[in-house]
Formats: structure tokens, sequence, C-alpha cells
């Protein structure tokens, strides 16, 4: 799982410390070795105790041993001072909390099972865990800007985030991909939604791939690159927003299947269909349900109900029966001038 960049810088300055005092000490023990004729473990011993400034060693009765002492002094003390200064920083800045929170989120990621994974965490990415938290979902969060795991964490308490990109295969495999149920590549280029498809679709060619196209010409790659849906978001709220001026009356669309679609359509006042049976206006087309203005929802409504304005009925169709249906309750043009 991808460290924090705080986290890492911290362990990378550690280990660099490391080296400088090995070295420091593998220096003294040859100095003292040479200059004091001592053993390598006495040398060894003899240059601890002097970077470490315990002083339980009496001092090399000759100039050269001096000159090593003093090295080491000011080297040892100067290197350990530096150290603590690196740790303290690490501290007070609160970096051993993201460590920790890192580590927390990586045994809650390591747990998870048949949960769904969004790369990308801008608007559209954001929406989409907002609606999976809703239906009580899980997910993992991927985003390269370690910023937005604040903005993560808002959503909710147990919001699992990683920052890295979402097209390397070890970040997804951090994610648990292989135990996923669905990857959302929802991230602002079309060029790198193509390339987490891809990885997504190798790494598991079982999982469910759902991807945001911006631009229409990235739909059919989207398609060969391995993805089940693709989605384009300003396509799809610009023919929404058609459809809105076009049909007051219908308030929600979902295409079922390529020749079949379904819709919720409000009986307007004085449309055609406003007081006649469901039996009556159906046709070719399956009503559903039926929701009444002070709020009440009848599934599978009975053909002899009757409708009255601000009804709200649930069918599904073909394109053809439902634009039957759609015209039935369409409001008249004296309704509409009112």
């Amino acid at each position: 799982m991808p460290q924090i960049p705080e986290v890492s810088l911290f362990l990378r300055r550690l280990w660099r410390l490391s080296l400088v005092i090995a070295g420091v000490l593998a220096l003294g023990t040859v100095g003292f070795v040479i200059t004091e004729d001592a053993s390598v473990w006495h040398g060894f011993i003899w240059a601890l105790d002097t970077v470490a400034t315990v002083g339980s060693i009496p001092e090399p009765d000759d100039a050269p041993g001096q000159a090593i002492k003093v090295a080491l002094i000011v080297l040892g003390v100067g290197t350990l001072f530096y150290a603590l200064v690196t740790v303290t920083e690490f501290f007070v800045h609160g970096h051993l909390g993201d460590l920790l929170a890192e580590r927390r989120a990586r045994r809650m990621i390591d747990s998870l099972s048949d949960h769904h994974i969004i790369c990308g965490f801008g608007r559209v990415g954001r929406q989409v865990a907002r609606d999976l938290q809703a239906a009580g979902a899980r997910y993992v969060v991927v985003d390269e800007r370690p910023e937005n795991r604040e903005v993560a964490a808002g959503l909710g308490p147990g919001v699992r985030f990683i920052a890295g990109q979402p097209a390397e295969d070890e970040v997804l495999k951090s994610a648990g991909i292989e135990r996923a149920r669905a990857v959302v590549a929802c991230v602002d280029s079309d060029a790198e939604n193509i390339f987490i498809t891809l990885t997504a679709r190798g790494l598991c060619p079982e999982i469910r791939i759902v991807a945001r196209a911006s631009a229409e010409a990235a739909e059919p790659k989207l398609k060969r690159a391995g993805a089940d849906r693709v989605i384009s978001p300003y396509k799809a709220s610009g023919a929404e927003m058609a459809r809105l001026v076009l049909t007051p009356q219908v308030s929600g669309v979902v295409d079922v299947a390529p020749e079949y679609r379904m819709e919720e359509i409000e009986v307007t006042v004085g449309c055609a269909g406003e007081g006649k049976t469901i039996g009556d206006v159906r046709g070719g087309s399956f009503i559903v349900a039926l929701r009444r203005p002070d709020g009440t929802f009848q599934a599978q409504p009975p053909g002899e109900t009757k409708l009255a304005p601000g009804d709200v009925i649930v069918a599904m169709g073909t394109l053809r029966t439902m634009d039957r249906l759609e015209a039935l309750f369409a409001p008249t043009a004296a309704a509409a001038s009112q």
C-alpha cells in the first residue's frame, strides 16, 4: 500500500542518518585500530563510547588518536542532534498519527471483500462515493492527490483512501481489486480512464468496470479496453435537460436495455390520460408502480385504478410504447398557459 509522502520522507531520512552513523563508527574503529593499536572490537567500543559522549574510556595519549576522538565527537554529536530534530519534527507535525491512520486503513482494506473501488475523487467520484455510502455499500477511494484524503474523510467515518496513481498495478492491488465487486474509473482524463480500465481488466478479468468518458470519441475506446458500461456526464446531463424541456411530465428515465426504458411520468392537469384507468392507458407498456400526491406508493396497481392529476406512474416498455404513454400525459396548451 502506498505510504503517506511525509512518512516516506521521514523513513528515508532515518535510513540516511543510520548509514551516516554506521560510517562514522566504522571510520572511528579503523582510526583507533591504526593509531592506538587496538583490536577491532575494542576500537569499535572506543568509537561508540566517543560518539555517544559517554566518556568511560580514557583519552588517547598521542595526537592522532586525540584528533580522531575530536572528529568523532563533532560528527557523532552533530548527526545524533540532527536525528533528534528529525524525530521531534515527525511527532510535533502529527505525522505519527498519519502513520497509525494509514496502518488502520490498510488493515481495514485488507479485510474488505465484495467492495467497490473509486478511481478518481473529483466531482464525479465524490458523487459516486455519496451514493454508495447512502446505499450502505463499501468502497475504497484511490486518488493521486493526497489532499483529497481530508475531503474523503469528510463524507463520513471509516472512509478508506489510498493516495496513488489509480492506473498502477500495485495501487489497485493494495485497494483489494482481487476481492472487489466493481471498479469505477472517473478521473478527469479520458486517457487515464482507459489505462485504469486496461489495468483493472488485466488484474481481474471478471470484475465489473464502469468508466467515465468526457469526449464522445473515448466511449468506444473504453469499451475496447474492457469497460462494461461507459457514462458520459456531459452527454447524459445534456440529454436530461433536453428531455425535461421537451417532456416536462417525465420526471425520470432509466435505460434498462437498448430497446427498453423505464420512466416516471406525472399525470398533468387536462391531459388525455386524466381520469382514465391504468388498463385504459398502459397499452403495450407495463405499469409497475403508482405514487400518489400524498406520498402513498402502490406496486403493480390494478388495471381499474383511476389516474388523477399529480399521480406519478412508473412504467416500462419499448421506446415506441413509452413515447405513446408520454403523449397521453403531456400537458395541454390551456393548462400550460395558466
